[in-house]
């Protein structure tokens, strides 16, 4: 599904939009899926994100870690568009793509596939139900493909049959997987992951990594996950960025993480607290 033809594509090198915003190169080409291009975001006196510039290659799965209060969830939505930079620019296949209206950005969005930290499920509908409404709400597909299309994204999470359940009756993980699922309904280009294993014990957590992996390798998704999780990061992460304070502070695969001797990297991977959150202990 293309995007609306009132879509206006990268600006030149040197000459900023109509808006002030955008100057700088072009969108790289190549594999290139989707670029931000230094983004800020304040909420009241809070920089979240201070003039960050990524760009995530198509079909490859990017991992974002950094501690709480980094900016990790607010990249995300900043990648759909759920939010709007203060300046800075997203681009999805060389197009710009933040400053269109939101009638726009349905088509766009579409493309993409969002898993809720908490799952995000309707308790008020069954899992069939819950899966069926992207597809009730953005296709004209009839009744039996809408329940084809359903047992399929369930057979691929691994939970054909629960359809008649509802949320209330699922374990942590189904939930997980279920709305998983209903990310996936709309076989969307890019799934984004927000803390995907939180709250799940090992095992559960590991059959997510696993779907992460299984959908990247079977239906070519680009995947980014935003995790605390090193043990879900090594595994399902082709490339790891790490965010400190709304920037950009390392970028690389997985081996750089397990060998790096940068001190702020090192600390956050083995989970180990800083000097002056140990003194504020004795204060």
């Amino acid at each position: 599904m293309g995007l609306s033809a009132a879509a206006v594509t990268a600006p030149n090198r040197s000459k900023p939009d109509s808006l002030g915003r955008g100057a700088g190169p072009a969108p790289p080409g190549g594999d290139t899926l989707i670029e931000l291009r230094d983004i800020s975001k304040r909420f009241g006196t809070l920089q979240v994100l201070n003039g960050l510039t990524l760009s995530l290659e198509g079909g490859k799965t990017t991992v974002v870690i950094g501690e709480s209060g980094t900016g990790k969830s607010v990249l995300l939505k900043h990648i759909m568009v759920l939010l709007r930079p203060d300046s800075g620019a997203v681009y999805f296949r060389g197009t710009r793509i933040d400053h269109l209206s939101e009638a726009e950005l349905s088509p766009f969005r579409q493309r993409f596939g969002f898993l809720f930290q908490m799952s995000a499920l309707f308790d008020s509908l069954t899992v069939g139900e819950n899966i069926a409404f992207p597809l009730r709400e953005h296709t004209r597909k009839s009744s039996a493909e809408i329940d084809a299309i359903v047992a399929d994204k369930l057979r691929m999470v691994g939970l054909d049959g629960l359809q008649p359940k509802r949320p209330a009756q699922l374990s942590g993980g189904q939930r997980k997987r279920v709305a998983l699922a209903r990310a996936i309904a709309l076989d969307p280009e890019v799934v984004l992951y927000d803390e995907p294993t939180t709250g799940l014990d090992p095992v559960r957590a590991d059959v997510i990594n696993e779907l992460i992996r299984k959908l990247q390798r079977e239906l070519g998704v680009t995947s980014i996950v935003v995790t605390h999780d090193m043990t879900s990061a090594y595994k399902v992460g082709d490339r790891i960025v790490m965010l400190d304070r709304g920037r950009i502070i390392a970028d690389g695969p997985p081996d750089y993480y397990r060998t790096t001797d940068d001190e702020r990297v090192r600390r956050f991977v083995d989970g180990r607290a800083s000097p002056d959150d140990l003194a504020a202990l004795d204060d």
